[in-house]
């Protein structure tokens, strides 16, 4: 039951009743209502902004958000390990498939190709998780470079191991001269005294003593590319292009069997020993280049000795003495 007010009225000596209009009374429901709502508003926010109350959808996508924040770093463990997977097998391609078949290393440089410039990644950047987004782009563009260089490195692979039959043949690897009681080898790779000088030089092959008119025989399969006549220097001497880098030169001969363009198998004679050009007895100088660089020969020689004989022949070969040429 609402509440009547009453008034006293002095000239009336009686209590009248107060009638209270709607706009009074609405101003009075404003009074007490109004700060309730400001109040309720007020603390509305402050609930909200200080995180203490979340709806159900603001939680969802937090969950969402600390599930993919740990994908991003189980993403980004799994592509190093695979990229470091890959470094091993890379490690072992230089060093084991390109050394089976005397290939060069793969170029490093081909290895750590470029994956962009930094605005590659403009797009992925003003999020929440955009600096591991980031980092794992970079890491999944190095894996690709490795495997794409990867790739083109086994391709060479996979050619040599198909011409591995023609390479075996090809390559040098027996003695130039009769050799079987391992007696002949004069002079071997390195620094030694020149017969003609007496001064220390780089001898470049492997001088083999023989009487002249000794047969000369290829060391591997491969084309005459030159019969070279000198006064002094090399003298006679026969240059064949084995294939795969190689070359072998054979200096110092009497006499060519052999002449450019032809076609030489292993063992064929290609000239006889003599002592031409710069010689001071009869030998055959012998050498190897491998893509232009003159190595020791003495390593070429593993198909017709046992390995007992190949170590004789290098303590031979090694010792520093006097060459004939």
């Amino acid at each position: 039951m609402r509440k009547e007010k009453f008034k006293y009225n002095p000239e009336t000596l009686s209590y009248e009743k107060v009638e209270i209009g709607w706009g009074e009374r609405l101003v009075k429901v404003s009074l007490v209502v109004a700060p309730a709502i400001v109040l309720a508003v007020i603390f509305q926010l402050v609930l909200l902004s200080s995180g203490w109350f979340q709806s159900a959808r603001e939680k969802e996508l937090e969950r969402d958000n600390a599930f993919l924040n740990a994908q991003l770093d189980v993403m980004r463990n799994d592509v190093s390990t695979a990229i470091a997977v890959l470094d091993d097998i890379s490690k072992r391609d230089n060093e084991i498939y390109r050394s089976v078949f005397n290939a060069e290393r793969f170029p490093a440089d081909l290895r750590e190709m470029g994956t962009g410039g930094s605005d590659e990644y403009e797009q992925l950047t003003g999020f929440q998780s955009s600096q591991k987004v980031i980092e794992n782009t970079k890491k999944i563009r190095e894996l690709e470079g490795k495997l794409y260089a990867q790739s083109i490195s086994f391709d060479e692979v996979i050619s040599l191991a198909r011409e591995k039959e023609e390479m075996l043949a090809s390559i040098p690897a027996i003695q130039p001269v009769s050799n079987e009681d391992l007696t002949r080898i004069a002079s071997g790779f390195g620094f030694r005294i020149d017969p003609i000088y007496k001064t220390k030089k780089m001898h470049t092959g492997l001088d083999f003593t023989a009487d002249t008119g000794t047969p000369v025989y290829a060391t591997g399969n491969g084309t005459v590319v030159e019969c070279e006549v000198k006064r002094w220097g090399y003298g006679q001497s026969v240059i064949i292009d084995h294939g795969f880098g190689y070359r072998s030169r054979y200096a110092h001969l009497s006499e060519f069997k052999c002449k450019p363009g032809d076609k030489i198998v292993r063992g064929q004679v290609i000239g006889l020993v003599g002592s031409t050009g710069k010689s001071t007895a009869p030998h055959l100088h012998y050498e190897v280049e491998k893509n232009g660089q003159k190595i020791n020969p003495i390593h070429f020689f593993h198909s017709d000795i046992s390995p007992e004989e190949y170590e004789r022949l290098i303590d031979m070969a090694s010792n520093a003495n006097q060459s004939f040429d």
